[in-house]
């Protein structure tokens, strides 16, 4: 059995013609989030993957196994429920509306500019019939939502390929730089004497 505890999220850094060479491993959404699972790749040898704890793979994601090769991971085809507004009298809307309610059930969903996809639910799914939304059972790939406080540079599937290193806050507040003659800020650290 091949050892695999390293995942590269979409493959970052690494060469194209490495990527060509790589095997492949087809993983459905159950096993791609679990950081300890068996899994046979395309050239049929048995992958034993341990990641750290809390790793989702995701399709496009690598794996390096102990003795340096690559496989390539690919979102297997499930079964999943596809949602799309009624185009007779629903509106795009509705899809926001469904996205909203199916998010306060923490249902892992697939956000599409034109669809959603979630698990097969059958309860779930009488819902969403009742908000005129249209459900089909289909046969595909599933990669759902991370959710807003997600780690990793991964939402919705997609790797930016660029570290975000700038303050996210929304304060909106301005404030004038220092003026070189301003005292310099109290820190708090260390042998500072104050109590914390």
């Amino acid at each position: 059995m091949i050892h695999v505890s390293k995942l590269i999220p979409q493959g970052a850094g690494l060469a194209a013609v490495l990527l060509k060479r790589a095997s492949t491993v087809e993983l459905d959404w159950d096993v791609r989030q679990k950081s300890r699972f068996d899994a046979t790749d395309s050239t049929g040898r048995q992958l034993g993957i341990f990641l750290p704890r809390g790793t989702v793979a995701r399709g496009g994601d690598v794996l390096v196994a102990h003795d340096g090769s690559l496989i390539k991971v690919w979102a297997a085809p499930q079964a999943v429920l596809k949602i799309t507004a009624c185009p007779d009298h629903g509106t795009p809307f509705d899809l926001i509306r469904a996205a909203y309610h199916l998010g306060n059930r923490h249902v892992p969903i697939e956000l599409k500019p034109d669809h959603l996809k979630i698990e097969p639910d059958h309860v779930l799914a009488s819902m969403l019939h009742a908000m005129h939304l249209i459900v089909t059972e289909v046969t595909e790939p599933f990669e759902p939502e991370n959710g807003a406080y997600a780690t990793g540079g991964h939402f919705g599937g997609h790797h930016h390929g660029h570290e975000h290193d700038h303050d996210h806050s929304h304060d909106h507040v301005h404030t004038p730089p220092a003026s070189p003659e301003a005292p310099k800020p109290h820190v708090h650290g260390p042998g500072c004497g104050h109590h914390h």
